[in-house]
């Protein structure tokens, strides 16, 4: 608990408007959550430039997904994804019986081996790609949304209290 303080104080003493921390904030949420995998940093300081917000503050609100949190809202992307394109199955039937370490590392082979054991992944993991980006975009821009109000009425809470003293 006392991380999540310190990070907040640190995003609270940025010499800046509540309304711009916390629109640095929700942009680095929002590019945080996005379904743009392995672009998320890159993406929320280049948001921060463009909008010559704080990068620091940015960056603090991209780590809101993290190897911690990464699978939950991955989870709630594509359970959203699946329920508003109407996905009864996201992922196909497993025969988890028959799977055993070298099933895996020969399967892996023959996608490197054989293109079109690649093209067939991924045409079967479609409705599990449409969902988690259909659903991350929906999740981001809410977590966004949420982020900016509620770091907006803290930076204000606590500009108002530190300029009281």
């Amino acid at each position: 608990m006392s991380y999540i303080r310190d990070k907040l104080r640190a995003i609270f003493n940025v010499q800046d408007t509540p309304h711009r921390i916390a629109l640095a904030f929700a942009f680095g949420v929002f590019m945080g959550i996005s379904p743009f995998l392995g672009l998320h940093y890159a993406g929320g300081i280049f948001l921060a430039w463009l909008f010559r917000l704080n990068r620091l503050v940015a960056i603090i609100g991209i780590s809101v997904n993290n190897p911690w949190t990464l699978v939950p809202i991955s989870t709630l992307s594509v359970w959203t994804g699946a329920k508003l394109m109407g996905i009864k199955q996201v992922l196909p039937e497993v025969d988890w019986g028959s799977i055993s370490f070298m099933t895996v590392v020969e399967w892996g082979k023959s996608l490197i081996t054989e293109p079109g054991k690649f093209i067939d992944l991924a045409i079967t993991l479609l409705p599990l790609i449409k969902a988690f980006v259909a659903g991350s975009f929906v999740v981001c821009t809410l977590s966004a949304i949420i982020s900016y109000v509620i770091i907006s009425k803290l930076a204000n809470r606590y500009k108002r209290g530190k300029d009281a003293a």
